[in-house]
């Protein structure tokens, strides 16, 4: 149990956390102002910006106090002879089938060595034989133009084993990936040197929400935050006058800098896929009864 004056500020914690990340990305939409890295976080990804925001302790705790009856109004939630807890009964089947299949997935990626050799390419596949007009992000030149970056594609082993970054390869580059990452095939070929499969421990502690502790959502999109501004500098998108200076795939140096960040995020993601796996476990059995 959580008397009020303890959740009540790590709720405001949670909160004066989140918004430095969503304060920005708001006043952005407002103005229709478009942010190559930042946008992703919020619109690749579905969690929307009021529900970051929003704190939840976790299953089995009990938050005390009459602030806590709010919480009735929200999905998910019941009182008790004590307080406001989240609701068993609102953790469906649906739910339940979610979280062992991201149990099964954060845990096969866990067990494998992180392959540290697919140089963002990824990104660079995106665009690959693209006019400029067709190019994601348009208002952005690539930095070493058309020619240049194509070159890059054509010159590379591209190795890229993540689904949901090989299904946006240009129909022309996708035959030059040395792997067919197929979502029936995610759980076999997920590791935790990918960028994206680091990204998307956010995906799969939001996926879970209300029933996974926001600090632990929070932290899962701190690191995404990171890798994203990593994978676009080694992209082919010039953002220099963003403030992020390339990470120049197409050099030795450029692959040897992006191969060590690759090791480093393995390294964070590991506690963060360890305790994602803790929590479905311990949804699984709460479920279960």
């Amino acid at each position: 149990m959580l008397p009020e004056p303890v959740w009540r500020a790590r709720e405001a914690a949670h909160d004066a956390r989140v918004a430095a990340w969503v304060d920005p990305h708001l006043r952005r939409r407002a103005d229709n102002e478009a942010h190559p890295v930042m946008d992703f976080l919020f619109t690749y990804y579905s969690h929307r910006p009021a529900r970051l925001r929003r704190w939840h302790p976790g299953v089995g705790v009990v938050l005390a106090g009459p602030a806590a009856r709010e919480r009735l109004a929200w999905r998910g939630y019941t009182g008790t002879a004590d307080g406001v807890t989240l609701d068993r009964a609102e953790f469906t089947d649906a739910r339940v089938r979610t979280a062992e299949f991201v149990r099964a997935l954060l845990a096969a990626t866990a067990g494998r060595e992180p392959r540290l050799a697919c140089f963002g390419l990824h990104e660079w596949a995106m665009v690959y034989r693209l006019g400029p007009e067709q190019v994601r992000h348009s208002a952005r030149r690539l930095r070493l133009g058309p020619a240049g970056t194509d070159e890059v594609v054509q010159t590379q082993r591209i190795r890229c084993s993540h689904y949901d970054a090989y299904r946006f390869f240009t129909p022309d580059a996708e035959p030059l990936n040395t792997l067919r990452p197929t979502r029936e095939a995610q759980i076999a070929n997920e590791q935790p040197g990918c960028l994206h499969a680091g990204m998307d421990l956010y995906k799969w502690a939001y996926k879970l929400d209300p029933f996974v502790p926001s600090e632990l959502i929070a932290d899962c999109f701190a690191l995404a935050c990171e890798i994203r501004e990593t994978d676009m500098r080694a992209s082919p998108y010039d953002l220099a006058e963003l403030g992020y200076a390339p990470i120049p795939i197409e050099t030795a140096a450029g692959r040897a800098e992006y191969a060590a960040a690759q090791a480093e995020f393995a390294r964070r993601g590991a506690p963060l896929r360890r305790r994602l796996v803790d929590v479905c476990d311990t949804l699984l059995a709460w479920a279960a009864g």
